[in-house]
């Protein structure tokens, strides 16, 4: 287990928003653009494939997607609470032997990380500081399908975002958020031979799932 560095994002998502989005998540489902990428994923199919949810929180995804036929899930996480709750989850759904728990930053243990028919990334390039390097990593990663959702380049998102990380440095939380370049998010997963497949926005948040082409192998 490596978590250099996790202690940003234990600031920002630590027990009590753990305990929140699995109390909203039981009650309502997943929310709006989770619920876009899960729809997209299935339309690809997702029956016997292995997963790796990266930034997975209390594994929402991989929840999901294990009911529907998925055979196993990697969950990888920065934070002990989110892991805790997805544990319990899991547990309670019926699945806990099918998914195998990672604390710790994805690029600092991706190299331990076996490879997943499907690769997901639900809000969480735009937590990242180096966007090159996460999705260049987690992309190559990716067997079949590539899901991400992740914020478009609005004015007000940016704003908002900006607000955000004001209020935070105010606060001494060191956690920040990013709006990428969703042109250098695409580039990124192009170089690893991932191409789009569909690409659904909402006003803030683009849900895109990429395939891979067929005679483009898996990079290291």
């Amino acid at each position: 287990m490596s978590c250099c560095g996790c202690e940003s994002y234990q600031s920002q998502f630590g027990d009590r928003h753990a305990v929140r989005d699995l109390k909203r998540y039981r009650k309502r489902g997943p929310d709006k653009t989770t619920r876009m990428l899960l729809d997209a994923l299935k339309e690809e199919g997702v029956a016997g494939a292995s997963l790796l949810d990266v930034g997975a929180g209390i594994g929402i995804v991989h929840h999901e997607l294990l009911a529907v036929g998925a055979k196993k899930a990697i969950h990888v996480d920065a934070t002990a609470p989110h892991i805790r709750v997805a544990e319990e989850e899991a547990a309670r759904r019926g699945h806990a032997g099918r998914v195998t728990f990672l604390r710790g930053d994805f690029v600092m243990l991706a190299s331990q990380i076996q490879a997943a028919d499907v690769v997901t990334l639900d809000r969480v390039i735009c937590c990242y500081p180096d966007m090159q390097v996460l999705v260049s990593q987690s992309a190559s990663h990716a067997r079949r399908l590539y899901g991400a959702v992740f914020p478009r380049e609005r004015w007000m998102v940016r704003a908002v975002v900006a607000l955000g990380n004001f209020a935070r440095r105010m606060t001494g939380n060191s956690f920040r958020s990013y709006v990428h370049p969703v042109c250098g998010i695409d580039a990124a997963l192009q170089r690893q031979g991932l191409r789009a497949r569909t690409v659904r926005d909402t006003f803030a948040w683009r849900v895109a799932v990429y395939s891979r082409v067929s005679n483009v192998s898996l990079s290291s």
